[in-house]
């Protein structure tokens, strides 16, 4: 099925397609679409090339660099990014952190931070989840204790993404330990390269360092980096999950994984055929594929609704989103996996010598599909979504 967008829209999507086509560095592409990591400078060079485009953040204010375009055409840009595959700008950065500064943030703040977000002139990391505070955020107990122009920070995250690349972190911290949980939590800015901080990686399943663990001890925070009002970081916070779990559908990549499925199961044979003709895997293959067409649909709903929506409430919709999304990101790692069977590598390693050319593009497949699991908890794990949905959208 088609979409059916303007005539603008066909050619927005066309001059944004063409971009992508030749502005995204090879080897960046190459290792997307292998399911290989990105290295730090990958990232940081891509976000820099859009920038310079005006397209590193295209949803904020034109006042601070944003495109002024509408709620379908940001979802186009988003999806042809996808697809490409090319990187996503630092989501730390320009979908979590700077949404929250230029609604609530000092006019310094804004002035200061948000071309450096654009920019990636700063690597910020997200330091929310604690050890038993990751479903029920809420019950953090990261303490942070205002004396004079100072906040002192104790306490520790963890499941901290990409904090070893990281030069700041934006933190929630509790204020007013007497408050019910909800209350009493602050939103912080904490510079990473100050005394006290220790990072430690949390090796993953697939043998990756993508996460850690980080230690927060007597910790200095110029009390200037309290955002907002003190005691309102959960506010500041619900605002800022809501616009993850938007984003965290993933329509246009699960399209490439899809796309390249369909492409990788014509070539591998099974029982003396493709096994894009097996009938039980064809079967499975379709499914997958019908259930994100109908993801697709309820995204353009919230893509329409987004006007109407007041600003800085998230919509209750986002986490049926997020619960969809997650588990097509899963199903498609999982089919790929069946494509590949027993020449999945567990690891992505450097090419051993002999190596054939077959054995090189494999070795990102079964990473992909161990990280994957992950996608189901992280942005607030769906049965937590689903309860929000039961309370907000079903009205239980």
């Amino acid at each position: 099925m088609e979409l059916n967008y303007t005539k603008e829209q066909l050619a927005f999507r066309d001059e944004v397609r063409a971009f992508f086509r030749v502005a995204v560095p090879d080897a960046t592409r190459r290792k997307l679409i292998e399911g290989r990591s990105l290295a730090k400078d990958d990232i940081v060079d891509w976000q820099r090339i859009l920038n310079a485009k005006g397209w590193a953040v295209p949803h904020w204010p034109e006042r601070w660099g944003g495109t002024g375009w509408d709620a379908v055409k940001l979802y186009i840009f988003g999806e042809e990014m996808q697809m490409a595959p090319a990187p996503q700008p630092l989501p730390f950065n320009v979908s979590m952190l700077g949404p929250v500064l230029y609604n609530v943030g000092s006019e310094a703040q804004k002035s200061y931070y948000l071309p450096r977000i654009a920019n990636l002139d700063d690597w910020w990391c997200q330091g929310f989840s604690e050890p038993g505070a990751g479903s029920d955020l809420a019950s953090l107990k990261t303490r942070a204790e205002r004396k004079g122009d100072v906040y002192i920070v104790n306490g520790q995250k963890t499941w901290t993404t990409l904090a070893q690349y990281a030069d700041m972190m934006f933190a929630l911290v509790r204020t007013d330990p007497a408050a019910k949980k909800q209350s009493g939590i602050s939103f912080l800015l904490i510079d990473m390269k100050v005394p006290g901080i220790t990072v430690r990686p949390i090796v993953t399943i697939d043998g990756g360092r993508e996460i850690n663990e980080v230690f927060l001890d007597n910790v200095e925070v110029p009390v200037a980096n309290l955002v907002g009002e003190e005691n309102k970081g959960w506010d500041y916070a619900k605002f800022l999950l809501g616009n993850e779990r938007t984003t965290i559908a993933r329509v246009g990549l699960s399209k490439e994984r899809l796309r390249r499925i369909r492409d990788v199961a014509s070539q591998v044979v099974s029982g003396g055929r493709p096994l894009i003709e097996d009938p039980r895997f064809l079967e499975k293959l379709v499914s997958v594929e019908i259930e994100l067409k109908a993801l697709e649909m309820n995204q353009l709903r919230v893509v329409a609704g987004e006007a109407r929506r007041e600003t800085g409430k998230p919509d209750p919709a986002s986490s049926i989103l997020k619960i969809k999304g997650s588990e097509i990101q899963q199903a498609t790692a999982e089919l790929m996996m069946d494509v590949i069977g027993p020449f999945a590598a567990p690891y992505a390693g450097p090419k051993q010598d002999g190596a054939n050319e077959t054995d090189e593009w494999t070795t990102g497949i079964a990473p992909t599909y161990f990280n994957c699991r992950k996608v189901s908890i992280y942005g607030g794990s769906n049965e937590i979504q689903r309860n929000i949905i039961a309370k907000a959208v079903l009205g239980l």
